[in-house]
Order: C-alpha cells, then structure tokens, then sequence
C-alpha cells in the first residue's frame, strides 16, 4: 500500500465520517482530506496533519473544487434525507464532481439489497446512486452497510419500559454491523490497493431475529421483554402515532418489509477481509451497553 496517495473522506464530521479519519491516522495511509460543510468542527483534525476541506454537495463547482487532488474518495452517503430527491441529487453532484476533479477510484457507503421504488425513499436514493456510480467512468467500490447495531440500544430500551419489542420484520434475520466496524472496513477499503469495481456487504457476523433481539436484550437487563410481531399497516400506525413524518415511517417499514422477506440475512467476510479483525456479534455489543439496557 501506497503511503503517498491523497485520501479523500466526505461528511468528516459526522459520527461514521470522523471514526473513518481516525482510523486513517492511526494506519498512517497516506494523505488525507476531510470535507465538511463546517470547517471549524475539524480544527482537532487540521491540528493533526489532515486538510480540512468546506464542501457543499448543493453546489457541484464547490465540490470539483473540494475534491481537487484527491486519487481516492470516499463517498459518505449524506444525512439529508427530506425533502425527497434532495439527496439522490446531492449523491449525484458527488459522483460528478469526483469525474470532474479527476478522482480514480470512488468508494460510497449504500444500504443492504438497494433498489428502486415506486415512490422515493432512502432505499430509492441509494440504488440510484449505485446506479449513478456504474455508469460513471471511475473505479469504484460500494460498501453496502447493514444496519447499525448502536441504533438498537434506544430501540430496545424504549421496548424495555413497555416490556414489548413490536416491529414488522417478522422472523426474519438481521446481520447488524457497529459503525466502528463499518469505519474500520470504510478506511481499510479506502486505503487499499484495489484498481476495479466491486460490491462488499459490510455486515456482522451472523443475523439476528427480533426474537432474538428480545431474548438477549432480557437476559442482559434482567427485565423482561417479548416479541411482538406486527403487520406493516400496523406498524406504519405504530410509527405514525409517534409523530415520526410519513417518508420515515415509510422508510422504517421497508427496511422491515425487506428484513421479514430475508434480504437483511446476509452474511459477509468483508469485515474480516478488510481489517483482519471479525466484527463485533450484536450480544458483544449489547452486553457493553448493559447499563444503558438496564436503566430503562
């Protein structure tokens, strides 16, 4: 591996963008770029040898700018999930800047069996984006990222209190990753020698069912916890009376929708592969958390 490459990392001061840098840093990979729309939340980084970049994904000639100089990029997928298209749109000026600026190799962090629906929804977005990828004359690599593991402490301690686990994913499986896993494998892929194109789930280890989710999340808090198998209509009600807005309740339906279908069971090697280090199993995960599983 090439120590003298410019290393490009998107959305840098963001939860999965920040631990991506940081592990750079401690490989020493190279040169490293960070891009931000707020510059001065890097200052820690910039102190540290990285340049700090302002990008605004609204703005295509600002980002052919930002990118300058960068062989490697890694295409962190953006947070702005409203109104719809907004980010398929942002995506799509990333994947046109990246061609414009001269990046060789693009790396972009999707979601578990992307594809097109009807309406749009964060699956829709990145499917297109995919698609905007693939038909762009860089090299690339998607990193297809399954659910966060973290995003279970809250789901479970809020089901904690009411003593019921209610979802509409059915008995399907679930290979939840930890984002520390997924800034590991992001970095390490980043970083890497690899010249073509290809597609990596970056899963955990095994899935896991939501009866198995209620299972564990009992024994580590010594509360007790069942499963409470919802259809979606009922789950979409569920979500809605929480006052989530449509297009999320939506979008939490599908990712159910797909789990309960099997398309969320996919195990990968990638995170092994990637770092030489097995990724952390959800029960690992959770039995860390134990304080906060057991305070609710």
């Amino acid at each position: 591996m090439s120590t003298k490459r410019t290393l490009l990392v998107t959305g840098a001061a963001g939860n999965l963008g920040r631990q991506v840098v940081e592990q750079l840093l401690a490989t020493k990979a190279g040169s490293i770029i960070a891009t931000t729309r707020n510059p001065e939340k890097l200052e820690d980084l910039a102190k540290r040898g990285v340049e700090v970049r302002q990008a605004d994904f609204a703005s295509p000639e600002s980002l052919t700018k930002a990118f300058a100089g960068a062989e490697r990029l890694l295409l962190i997928s953006t947070g702005d999930l409203f109104p719809e298209g907004l980010r398929l749109s942002q995506h799509r000026n990333a994947v046109k800047a990246a061609v414009d600026a001269g990046v060789k190799h693009l790396l972009y962090t999707s979601a578990p069996a992307p594809h097109p629906t009807p309406k749009g929804a964060l699956i829709n977005d990145h499917y297109w984006t995919e698609q905007a990828i693939a038909a762009s004359p860089l090299e690339w690599t998607i990193l297809r990222h399954h659910i966060y593991t973290d995003f279970l402490v809250g789901t479970l301690a809020t089901a904690l209190k009411f003593g019921v686990l209610s979802n509409s994913a059915g008995d399907g499986g679930n290979a939840y990753v930890t984002r520390a896993d997924c800034a590991r494998a992001d970095a390490a892929a980043l970083a890497s020698d690899f010249s073509s194109r290809r597609i990596l789930d970056i899963t955990g280890p095994a899935p896991i069912t939501p009866s198995d989710l209620a299972r564990l999340a009992s024994e580590i808090s010594g509360k007790p916890l069942k499963y409470q198998p919802l259809s979606r209509a009922e789950h979409e009600k569920m979500l809605a009376g929480v006052g989530l807005p449509p297009f999320l309740v939506t979008a939490l339906a599908d990712f159910d929708e797909a789990q309960s279908q099997g398309h969320l069971a996919i195990r990968s090697p990638a995170v092994q592969a990637l770092t030489g280090k097995a990724p952390q199993s959800v029960a690992d995960f959770l039995k860390s958390q134990r304080a906060a599983l057991t305070a609710a």
